[in-house]
């Protein structure tokens, strides 16, 4: 065993320029690291993929990245470059349009925001449940960018990626080399900016941690029209054409979209998938909120017709806090999600990165290009 080392007004851009809880029994250092209070996140602790209780992992070159045509999971690094095309200069650039939306004008989500300074208190009867006594009303407003690829012909219905918390420069930039390359078909990507704020009681959480398919309908019914009038495209309504992806609650969002509306959403881009407990308000329907992918709902649910590709790094989040659930282990959770994905027979890729915090940007340049073909495998468009 080897032991790794801790270590809107609208604006036109043309030309874009730049884990249940793993069982216990099974010893991990995730159950081993120290508790913290509410307040304060205690730094990661690194993991060793090869523990166990980890999934079986095929080990690659550092460097290398897996081959988008294969599944399973993969350990990488831990030297993360930029891939190829991940430098804004390599390739023809595509347009970024942007627009925002306010709070007023959405019927999905009005608007609430949890006071600073304060978080929740677990409910004494239950400690999966955190209580907020400080989110209230309060207005936003988000930002939407949509990169175009230059080979868009006006007209068609395009395929298309839908990302969360705003203008993401790396899918853009990775868009804009894998279309250039022709190794991707000319996608739309669709960058989303959030309500405002984190976690329980705020409105990012409520959006990305709710476990329900009122994101998607929101997307579907108030952003993609204005997407469409705004950047002057038509969006395919085949489900083997549209994605979606995020990080963080971001990422359990993207896969929320999808297991809730699977007639809108075929594909899944994650990096370190907050598939852990943190919706608010509580569920009685899923009361451990996004840890309940793995823990019941995709084993015991027929299979559903999603393709995902899912990242999580040695060093990703490991946040106790004062619920005390064993529900706040990322790196658990993406790894308790990559064993009912095998059971279940999805097509899947698991990329384990070393050296590599949460959403790691060095490990989304090095491998979003390869994902992104990963998760396109398969894709005709329809006549």
């Amino acid at each position: 065993m080897r032991l790794i080392k801790p270590l809107f007004g609208i604006l036109v851009v043309a030309s874009l320029s730049s884990f249940s809880q793993l069982a216990m029994s099974q010893t991990t250092p995730a159950a081993q690291a120290p508790a913290a209070s509410a307040s304060v996140r205690p730094t990661p602790p690194t993991r060793d993929p090869h523990t166990a209780g980890y999934v079986a992992a095929k080990e690659l070159p550092d460097g290398q990245v897996p081959p988008a045509n294969t599944d399973g999971n993969f350990i990488i690094g831990p030297t993360h470059t930029p891939a190829a095309g991940m430098t804004a200069t390599d390739t023809p650039n595509g347009t970024v349009v942007e627009f925002t939306m306010d709070s007023a004008d959405s019927k999905y989500y009005p608007g609430i925001k949890r006071d600073p300074g304060t978080f929740g208190t677990p409910d004494p009867n239950d400690p999966a449940k955190l209580i907020v006594t400080t989110s209230h009303p309060a207005p936003y407003t988000r930002k939407v960018a949509v990169y175009v690829p230059k080979s868009y012909v006006p007209g068609t219905a395009a395929p298309f990626i839908v990302g969360a918390d705003g203008p993401d420069r790396l899918l853009f930039a990775a868009l804009d080399s894998e279309i250039a390359a022709h190794k991707l078909p000319a996608i739309i990507a669709i960058s989303i900016g959030n309500g405002g704020g984190d976690a329980q009681g705020s409105e990012r959480g409520l959006e990305y941690d709710t476990m329900s398919g009122k994101y998607a309908e929101f997307v579907e019914h108030e952003v993609l029209p204005r997407v469409e009038s705004k950047a002057k495209v038509k969006l395919t309504h085949d489900p083997d054409g549209r994605a979606t992806t995020g990080g963080s609650s971001g990422a359990s969002c993207a896969l929320i979209m999808a297991w809730y509306h699977p007639e809108w959403y075929h594909r899944v881009l994650s990096y370190s998938g907050t598939f852990i407990n943190q919706q608010w308000p509580s569920n009685p329907e899923t009361p451990h909120g996004a840890w309940g992918f793995h823990d019941h709902l995709i084993p015991q649910s027929p299979k559903k017709p999603i393709r995902i590709w899912m990242e999580v790094g040695d060093r990703d989040l490991f946040n106790p806090n004062a619920m005390r659930d064993n529900m706040h282990d990322w790196v658990v959770a993406n790894e308790q999600t990559a064993k009912v994905l095998a059971a279940k027979h999805y097509h899947y890729q698991f990329v384990f990165a070393e050296n590599a915090g949460h959403v790691d940007r060095p490990t989304k340049a090095q491998t979003l290009p390869e994902a992104l073909e990963y998760v396109w495998q398969g894709y005709k468009a329809k006549k």
